[in-house]
């Protein structure tokens, strides 16, 4: 219930907020930015002490979309977080980076699996079809 209850507010706040948009200046070779905040601070929250905060960076570079490729092995590493509230929003934001995401891909696999929590073994089953839907096919 406080996984849900994290992500819907992580969504409502991160993505319905004209002002919090992710903004990119692709083909500027600037990083991506969210809320002002530009990618590498977001990866850097990702290790802050309080799951809280790195639940809201997560959901911050899931709105980034494609453009936060570069954050994907500091989601990776992420995806072994204790708190299933960040394990969950991390699945998210390779979700939405999508075949860029490609590298997560392997961990995914087992997370589906072998993640104690259900919401987000159903995440990383939902991030791999986004990144690369023919690894869940069977042999």
């Amino acid at each position: 219930m406080v996984l849900r209850l994290l992500g819907v507010l992580g969504v409502i706040l991160g993505l319905s907020h004209p002002a919090a948009r992710a903004q990119s200046a692709a083909g500027q070779g600037t990083e991506p930015a969210f809320n002002g905040r530009p990618l590498h601070e977001w990866v850097a929250e990702l290790k802050a002490p309080a799951p809280s905060t790195r639940n809201a960076a997560a959901y911050a570079i899931a709105g980034m979309g494609a453009a936060a490729a570069a954050a994907v092995p500091a989601l990776i590493e992420a995806l072994d977080d204790p708190a299933a509230a960040v394990r969950f929003p991390v699945t998210v934001a390779l979700s939405e980076i999508g075949p860029g995401a490609g590298a997560a891909v392997p961990r995914l696999l087992v997370m589906v699996d072998e993640d104690f929590n259900d919401e987000v073994a159903a995440a990383a089953r939902r991030a791999i079809r986004h990144i690369k839907p023919e690894a869940l096919q069977g042999p």
